[in-house]
C-alpha cells in the first residue's frame, strides 16, 4: 500500500503540473474590435450531419469572416450541397494527390483561395460563440506565428463519454498548459489560426502533405522558421462534438491519431502523462484488490484528479469520472490498437482511406 500511496501521490501531482494553467483566448479589447479581414477554411468529407452548426455560429459572429470557404474533400453525403445552402463558398478539393492525406490537401486547396491576411482553419465538427472569430483575431495578435485551440468537448451519447482520457492526455502531452507559458511545438488540428504569409512562408499543408498528425507537424514547421506557436484552451470560445457517428468512429479516430502523436510528444511532457495515467489506474487497482477505507481514499483522490483535469476540457459527465477505469480501460486498450496499426501494419484507417504511417516524420 506504501508505495500504491507513493505512486499516485507522484502521478496526481504530474498531472496537476501538467494542467496548472488551462486557459482560452480572452475577449477582445474594447472599445473596438480588432481589425483584419479573416478567410475560414474548412476541410469537409462527409460532414453535411455536422456542418449546420458551425456554419450557423459563423453566421451570427460580432466579428463576420470575409469569406468561410468550406472544402468539400469527396463527400458522398450531401455536404456540398448542405454547405452552399448555408451560405458558405464550396470547392471541391479534387482527387487526392499521392502522398497527400485528405485533410492537408483540402486544407491546402483552401488556403490557396484566401486573399485576406488571416487564415483560420476550422474541423467541421466545430462551432464557436458569438464573438469567438473576435476573440481569435485579437488573442493571435497579442503574439502572431501559429495559433491553435483545443475545443471544448461537447459529448451526447454515453459512449462518447470514452473519450475523457483521450482529452486529458492530449492537453498534457502538449506541453502547454503548465505553470510556466512555454513554446509551442504542437496544434490542435480542429482550430487553427495564422497569417496568410506566414502560413506560405513555412511552407503550410503542403510541407506536410503526408503526416497522419498535420497539426503537430504543421506547428514544428512554424517553429521551425522561428515563429511563436501558441496553445489554448476552448472553453467559452470554440467547442467540438467528436464522433458522433458511433463507437466505431470513435476507436478509428483515436486510433489514427494517438500513437503517432505520442512520438512527437516531447519526453518530460510524456512522462508527466504517463506518471498521471499509471496513478489513476493504481487507484482503481487498489480499490479492487484490497477494499478497505485506505484503498477507497486512495481512488477517490484518483477521482478526483480525473474531475478536476477532464472538466476543464470537456462536459465529462459524473459517472463517468466515478467509474473512471472504464474510460481508462478504452483509453488502454484504443492505445494499444493505435500502436499496432501505426508500428506494426503501417496504416490506419480513417472514412474510408487507408493513411500510411511508415516513414513520416515531422
Amino acid at each position: 500500500m506504501r508505495w500504491s500511496v507513493l505512486v499516485v501521490a507522484l502521478g496526481l501531482a504530474a498531472g496537476a503540473w501538467s494542467l496548472a494553467r488551462v486557459r482560452g483566448p480572452r475577449p477582445a479589447p474594447r472599445p473596438g474590435r480588432p481589425a483584419g479581414a479573416v478567410t475560414v477554411i474548412v476541410p469537409s468529407r462527409d460532414e453535411a450531419r455536422a456542418l449546420p452548426l458551425l456554419l450557423g455560429s459563423l453566421r451570427s459572429q460580432t466579428l463576420a469572416p470575409a469569406r468561410v470557404v468550406v472544402v468539400d474533400d469527396g463527400s458522398t453525403d450531401g455536404t456540398a450541397a448542405v454547405a452552399a445552402r448555408l451560405g458558405a463558398e464550396v470547392v471541391a478539393a479534387g482527387p487526392l494527390p499521392a502522398g497527400w492525406t485528405g485533410k492537408a490537401h483540402a486544407c491546402w486547396v483552401g488556403a490557396r483561395l484566401a486573399r485576406t491576411d488571416l487564415l483560420v482553419f476550422l474541423d467541421a465538427d466545430t462551432a464557436l460563440a458569438r464573438d469567438g472569430i473576435e476573440r481569435l483575431v485579437a488573442e493571435h495578435a497579442r503574439s502572431g506565428g501559429l495559433l491553435s485551440v483545443q475545443p471544448y468537448h461537447t459529448t451526447v451519447r454515453p459512449y462518447e463519454q470514452l473519450s475523457l482520457y483521450f482529452n486529458v492526455v492530449a492537453a498534457m502531452g502538449v506541453g502547454a498548459f503548465g505553470p510556466r507559458e512555454r513554446a509551442g511545438v504542437a496544434a490542435f488540428g480542429p482550430c487553427v489560426v495564422c497569417r496568410r504569409a506566414d502560413y506560405e512562408a513555412v511552407g503550410g499543408h503542403r510541407a506536410v502533405r503526408g503526416e497522419v498528425v498535420e497539426d503537430v507537424a504543421l506547428a514544428r514547421r512554424f517553429h521551425a522558421h522561428g515563429y511563436p506557436v501558441r496553445l489554448l484552451a476552448g472553453r467559452g470560445t470554440v467547442r467540438f462534438r467528436m464522433y458522433p457517428g458511433g463507437f466505431r468512429q470513435l476507436v478509428e479516430g483515436w486510433t489514427k491519431n494517438f500513437a503517432a502523436g505520442a512520438r512527437l510528444t516531447r519526453v518530460p511532457d510524456l512522462v508527466r502523462s504517463v506518471l498521471w495515467v499509471t496513478a489513476t489506474g493504481s487507484g482503481a487497482i487498489e480499490l479492487v484488490t484490497r477494499r478497505d477505507l485506505a484503498a477507497a481514499s486512495l481512488y477517490a483522490a484518483c477521482a478526483g484528479s480525473v474531475a478536476w483535469s477532464a472538466r476543464r476540457l470537456g462536459d465529462f459527465r459524473w459517472w463517468v469520472i466515478a467509474a473512471y477505469p472504464l474510460a481508462l480501460a478504452c483509453f488502454l486498450a484504443v492505445f494499444a490498437r493505435s500502436l499496432w496499426h501505426t508500428y506494426v501494419r503501417g496504416s490506419v484507417e480513417w472514412r474510408g482511406r487507408r493513411i500510411p504511417t511508415r516513414g513520416h516524420a515531422a
